[in-house]
């Protein structure tokens, strides 16, 4: 008898993880004679355990699916649900029993680091209960701090996004030229600033803003940044500065800690905000220049009108990848994305195990980091460029994007 797939996405969203879903559904939509019914979990390993979850295949007859391709978001819903770490809990048996249910025979885990520790911890407790089903995860986050990876799909969108706006920021900061003045730009990014450093790709010509970019990779020290912002006023008269939210004293200490308490999340991360309005108010006070704070917030992952094509295409290709792992007969193994040498920019897909993957951050290389950690040099430059490439049309609507809605998403008429 052939068994079912099911695929959910978990963790914040980004302007292709629903390509990764479709990459999972059209890829097993094809192999008819290996699987039953493609279900999707609806809001992640929470919602299955609620029994939420939803035959695939009408999307496809519909033409929705080809629409959710570019359509941003969590197309099924997300969580941030934690599986207990002892595996005797009893929440294992009720989710295997929940598998049993549906018949399923292949799992697929949309996500990132948190999402990743999802694939694992099931794929552990399936060898100890001797299952046979198979867990992949797919790499999912703008953070692009996945280890074993090139890079994830979700960071080029984004990237691109961040470089843009930047730039548009910067040339909307150089109207008025006989006036100082200092606009902070704060980007997403806890531990790992892949994110922020995108901002240099916004420069036109040396000296071009974003004069000073900070990651927390390097400890940050409100006073040297001071100093920093004042010898960039000597030589521009309007500067550009990006931060990483997670900017901090290198004693453990967030930058955004110094203006006010911060809150947890469901998974213990504290919540990171406010670093550029405690900077705009630090350099106001002490240098009493012009200077306003700008946070990008949440719509660096939900932009679909500065997709990647590249990013768009390497993430339904990673979910496609998925379901040949599967067939192979692996499990408890994540897609890995691995860069081919030579001048022109090539990816090949393999795995990785995935207990090797969560946990872990990936951090932007030490020598990447330069101007005493208040610049970004050309080998990220390099790395970052071919992931922001290749337009991608989004369909259109009276003028707007069309995208695609769960059906449960749309008003009770």
């Amino acid at each position: 008898m052939k068994k079912n797939v099911i695929a959910g996405q978990s963790g914040g969203p980004t302007a292709v993880i629903n390509a990764s879903l479709y990459g999972v559904v059209c890829e097993a939509l094809k192999h008819k004679d290996s699987f039953g019914t493609v279900y999707g979990m609806v809001n992640g390993i929470e919602g299955f355990l609620n029994g939420q979850a939803m035959d695939m295949a009408p999307l496809q007859a519909s033409g929705e699916l080809e629409l959710i391709r570019t359509t941003p978001g969590s197309y099924l819903g997300s969580c941030r649900y934690k599986l207990p770490e002892d595996l005797d809990d009893p929440v294992y048996q009720e989710l295997f029993s929940q598998f049993a249910e549906y018949g399923i025979g292949y799992f697929f885990y949309i996500g990132g680091n948190d999402s990743m520790d999802t694939v694992s911890k099931l794929s552990r407790y399936a060898r100890l209960v001797k299952s046979e089903i198979r867990f992949i995860g797919i790499p999912k986050t703008i953070d692009n701090d996945l280890v074993l990876t090139d890079h994830t799909p979700g960071f080029g969108s984004a990237a691109r996004y961040v470089a843009t706006t930047v730039r548009e920021i910067a040339l909307d900061a150089a109207v008025y030229d006989n006036k100082k003045s200092v606009t902070i730009v704060e980007i997403m990014g806890r531990h790992a600033g892949w994110l922020t450093a995108a901002s240099v790709l916004a420069r036109k010509f040396e000296g071009d803003n974003p004069l000073l970019i900070y990651l927390p990779e390097t400890p940050f020290d409100p006073d040297t940044f001071l100093q920093d912002v004042q010898s960039s006023l000597d030589k521009a008269a309007n500067l550009v500065v990006c931060i990483s939210e997670g900017i901090h004293d290198g004693n453990g200490k967030f930058i955004c800690e110094l203006a006010s308490d911060v809150g947890v999340d469901t998974f213990g991360h504290k919540m990171l905000t406010g670093s550029g309005k405690y900077l705009e108010n630090l350099v106001k006070d002490r240098l009493g220049v012009k200077v306003r704070s700008v946070e990008l917030n949440v719509s660096q992952r939900c932009s679909s009108s500065m997709l990647s094509g590249t990013d768009l295409a390497e993430a339904a290709a990673s979910g496609a990848y998925g379901i040949k792992c599967a067939l192979d007969g692996e499990t408890g193994k994540m897609v890995a994305l691995k860069r081919i040498p030579g001048d022109d920019y090539q990816v090949a897909y393999g795995t990785e195990d995935v207990t090797l993957i969560c946990n872990r951050e990936k951090e932007v290389p030490a020598e990447w980091i330069t101007g005493n950690g208040s610049d970004i040099g050309p080998g990220f430059i390099s790395y970052a460029r071919p992931l922001i490439q290749g337009d991608v049309k989004v369909p259109m609507e009276d003028g707007l994007p069309k995208f695609a809605y769960r059906k449960s998403m749309l008003p009770k008429k």
